[in-house]
């Protein structure tokens, strides 16, 4: 599994990438870090828009980016999202289902809340029964 320094890494590098999330209507900053599988890491915020349905999460940020930057789906090592939040901070159902279809079933999802606090699943432990097009 994850070392607690390769966690810390990660959820420091998600606090970072909150602070860059466009967040003018909610003002709910989210940040997510996403372990490529060359041990670089890949951020994401979240990008609101006044439409609100363009909106995007940070997960997905950091997901998409990785695979626009050259990275293949599934050959992602690990990712954390912190949001300001009393508990840890779980991704949303749609970051849920994108995170089955692009990461492996068993990749540590490390969910933080602003006092660093943690807390450990993985995709296939967060969305349970999920939807595919692949047998």
């Amino acid at each position: 599994m994850m070392d607690e320094r390769q966690i810390e890494r990660l959820v420091r590098a998600a606090r970072e990438a909150a602070a860059r999330a466009y967040a003018p209507y909610s003002r709910f900053a989210v940040g997510a870090a996403l372990l490529n599988a060359d041990g670089s890491i890949q951020p994401g915020c979240n990008v609101e828009n006044a439409a609100y349905g363009p909106t995007n999460c940070a997960e997905r940020t950091a997901l998409f980016a990785a695979i626009a930057s050259g990275h293949a789906p599934k050959s992602f090592a690990a990712i954390a999202v912190i949001g300001d939040t009393d508990e840890p901070i779980a991704p949303c159902g749609t970051c849920r289902q994108v995170m089955f279809e692009l990461c492996p079933p068993g990749m540590p999802v490390i969910m933080a809340n602003r006092d660093g606090r943690t807390r450990l699943s993985t995709v296939a432990e967060l969305l349970p029964g999920a939807f595919s097009l692949q047998g």
